[in-house]
């Protein structure tokens, strides 16, 4: 086949070519180890020594024109490709992600927590924290819990097989720690999970506290109140009705219950406040130094006083939850009532 033959053949099957595919058959066809070009090479051998010279220049330059031929339409027919498919796949970049599954949002006990601790944190609190397996001694003994209390029972406390370890029971533990590091004046709150053997609509074995403790050289029991009465005020967002009833803990002296005035019924009696329309909300009380002396903490110049709240009472108060169990399940369809917070 003479160079004029394969150009001419070149020229008609370059008509032919219509995908990526063609395009390779093609290439192969004329510039494959065994294509026509290849065998006009070959033929050149052949050939009067007066014409290679010249018949190598026309190989070549048919060469070169078929290569030419090649790499731009590889390119056209791969934009080609490229439009098509996007046509085809209608793909939009700049479209939003995938939204279909839900956002996350914070659980509404963390949503509490944050709350009451941004409240005392703006009224001068600071926030201490300590370990939820404590020593024995911490959670009972220095608190001036006698040895007989029935808050040492096995049905009330989680005691660990380690003899004088526990889950504590309170984060009163976390007020005894840092009277032990830090010298008074001390205004803290100790937020964290603690441990009970309770189990019903409005207890659970875990539940969430927050405690405060005040000492210093000049505070007393009407500082107390005015702090308590502020926090419930700002917590839920009205001068709600406080009470406070004579009661015991161990470690205050004198101790008091704090009851408010129902938010479900207006104060008006409902089956949340037992009709009485008063809710119990927290308990607390002037240290007692037995307490302070034990903390090394001299209780003829310092005296404090501590409260202690439950979280998920406040929370349940809040938003109007009849069951304290509802914060544990991980019912999607529950917690996605709080997807604001």
């Amino acid at each position: 086949m003479t160079v004029s033959e394969v150009r001419e053949r070149f020229l008609k099957e370059k008509e032919a070519v219509k995908t990526l595919k063609d395009l390779e058959n093609f290439r192969q066809l004329f510039l494959g180890k065994k294509g026509l070009i290849s065998q006009l090479f070959k033929e050149l051998r052949s050939a009067p020594p007066e014409k290679r010279k010249e018949l190598g220049r026309e190989i070549n330059l048919l060469r070169e024109e078929v290569e030419s031929f090649v790499r731009q339409k590889a390119k056209e027919l791969k934009e080609k490709e490229l439009q098509e498919r996007l046509r085809r796949e209608r793909l939009d970049a700049a479209l939003p992600g995938d939204t279909v599954l839900p956002l996350g949002a914070k659980h509404p006990l963390s949503a509490v927590v944050e709350e009451i601790t941004e409240i005392f944190k703006g009224m001068g609190f600071t926030v201490e924290t300590g370990p939820e397996v404590e020593k024995e001694e911490y959670n009972f003994d220095m608190l001036n819990i006698p040895k007989e209390h029935p808050a040492r029972d096995m049905q009330d406390t989680f005691y660990l097989n380690r003899k004088g370890y526990l889950l504590r029971t309170h984060t009163s533990p976390v007020q005894v720690r840092t009277l032990l590091k830090k010298r008074p004046p001390v205004q803290i709150i100790a937020p964290g999970r603690v441990y009970r053997r309770d189990d019903d609509p409005t207890h659970s074995p875990m539940f969430f506290q927050v405690e405060g403790l005040v000492v210093n050289e000049t505070v007393n029991f009407a500082h107390m109140m005015w702090v308590l009465k502020e926090f419930l005020r700002r917590f839920f967002e009205t001068e709600v009705p406080v009470r406070f009833r004579p009661s015991y803990f161990p470690f205050t002296e004198p101790s008091t219950e704090v009851d408010i005035g129902c938010v479900i019924c207006g104060g008006e009696g409902c089956r949340v406040c037992k009709n009485t329309g008063w809710l119990e909300v927290l308990g607390a009380g002037m240290v007692h130094p037995a307490v302070l002396e034990a903390c090394g903490v001299d209780a003829e110049r310092y005296r404090g006083f501590a409260f202690g709240l439950g979280v998920d009472r406040f929370a349940m108060l809040k938003y109007g939850v009849d069951n304290i169990k509802h914060f544990y399940e991980n019912d999607a369809r529950f917690l996605r009532q709080f997807l604001s917070l």
